[in-house]
């Protein structure tokens, strides 16, 4: 699967994105450079695409009388670095330099905390159900950049949210292909 786009990164903001600012982050402690790429998904209300409410959410302006399941959620404090939606558009909540807090309690190698050092990216969609070819596009050629601006993130440190809380979370789920994936970042490279 080839890429198309091509990403640039400056001041910790990608100028591809569509950029929402998320009240939902602070800075890195001792400002270090993100070395660990989780890939999330998310869907509001569950299963349900499109309606804005992943973007309300990391806004904290989500209506929660528009369904019942968002009381459940309002109060919570999420946002991530950047959400690709089922047709590829790319929106940026929080500055990569930044701490965005997408992964709660977590670890990798031995490591807890993983906000502190890591990015976070949510697709839009649910464990079950497939991908589309276009969030991978965008999802390979994000990565490819964010690897060369940082390069701390190797492909051996780009892992699921279920990776590195295997106890709390499933996500990207069975339907994300690591496969194709991990082979988009290798073409062309």
């Amino acid at each position: 699967m080839q890429s198309q786009a091509q990403f640039s990164i400056s001041a910790g903001w990608t100028d591809q994105a569509r950029r929402l600012l998320s009240p939902h982050c602070d800075e890195r402690p001792g400002r270090e450079p993100p070395s660990l790429l989780v890939i999330h998904n998310i869907s509001l209300p569950p299963g349900l695409y499109g309606g804005g409410y992943i973007e309300k959410f990391f806004l904290a302006q989500l209506p929660i009388e528009e369904d019942p399941y968002f009381e459940n959620i309002a109060q919570l404090r999420v946002s991530a670095h950047c959400l690709i939606a089922r047709d590829g558009n790319l929106t940026q909540f929080v500055s990569f330099n930044e701490r965005a807090w997408h992964a709660g309690d977590s670890e990798f190698c031995g490591r807890e905390k993983c906000n502190d050092y890591s990015i976070g990216i949510e697709l839009e969609g649910t464990d079950e159900e497939p991908y589309t070819r276009r969030q991978y596009l965008v999802l390979i050629e994000l990565t490819k950049t964010l690897m060369m601006h940082y390069p701390g993130i190797t492909k051996d440190r780009i892992v699921g949210h279920s990776d590195i809380a295997p106890e709390r979370k499933t996500d990207p789920g069975p339907s994300f292909d690591w496969k194709i994936y991990k082979n988009g970042l290798t073409a062309n490279a």
